[in-house]
């Protein structure tokens, strides 16, 4: 019965995909090596999840990361692992090893919490933990019956994913830009007031909405 290793060899952005999307270079090995069987397919599954305990952060760091781990001080209880996202796979037939491309989807809705850590970030990487399940489709021999297995709970890989990647991957998607979703009726008043004052676009708007309440949240 094959047993799979997982190893991230690299990680790139995917140029003109639907939506956001990097690919991880994955390499799969079996650990029976030259004894390896065939494997025609592989359902892989792949659940990724952030490790913020793994790095250091910088003041102007720290700042940005208020709305999701609240003050420095209190870091010691709000820092956990948190989700990033799932991900599947069909890796094609193979013997020994090979390495696959796992698309990893992404977004800049700033209501996940995955997207308000990557922006908080100004250089360094993000520890990544990646845990893997699915299963194995693998044969005795060349002309042995079809047989399966599933992959073993405890697989997974560490990987550390340079922040500079995340960073061009959303500026091909959204160059200079960020992604605000804002419920129908806040969307209803802000529609309003931009047009009331005949402001052409919705930056006027919110600088001069930021502009008139700056005074109350300066220290």
């Amino acid at each position: 019965m094959p047993d799979l290793n997982f190893e991230v060899e690299g990680a790139a952005p995917v140029p003109f995909a639907a939506a956001p999307q990097l690919n991880f270079q994955l390499r799969i090995t079996d650990s029976a090596g030259a004894e390896s069987l065939p494997i025609p397919a592989v359902a892989l599954r792949c659940q990724i999840r952030i490790e913020p305990t793994r790095r250091q952060y910088g003041p102007g760091e720290q700042e940005r990361l208020l709305d999701l781990f609240g003050e420095p001080t209190r870091w010691g209880q709000t820092l956990r692992s948190m989700l990033w996202t799932h991900t599947s796979l069909i890796v094609a037939p193979f013997r020994g090893r090979t390495l696959v491309d796992l698309p990893v989807p992404c977004t800049y809705d700033f209501n996940v919490a995955a997207t308000k850590y990557f922006y908080a970030l100004e250089d360094g990487e993000v520890a990544l933990s990646l845990l893997f399940s699915g299963t194995i489709f693998y044969a005795e021999d060349e002309q042995g019956a079809l047989q399966v297995s599933p992959i073993s709970w405890e697989k997974e890989a560490d990987y550390r994913l340079p922040v500079p990647v995340w960073k061009e991957m959303m500026e091909l998607y959204y160059p200079n830009s960020a992604w605000l979703c804002l419920r129908q009726d806040v969307f209803d008043q802000l529609y309003l007031y931009k047009s009331r004052l005949g402001l052409p676009t919705w930056e006027q708007a919110m600088e001069r909405l930021l502009d008139a309440c700056r005074e109350r949240v300066e220290p």
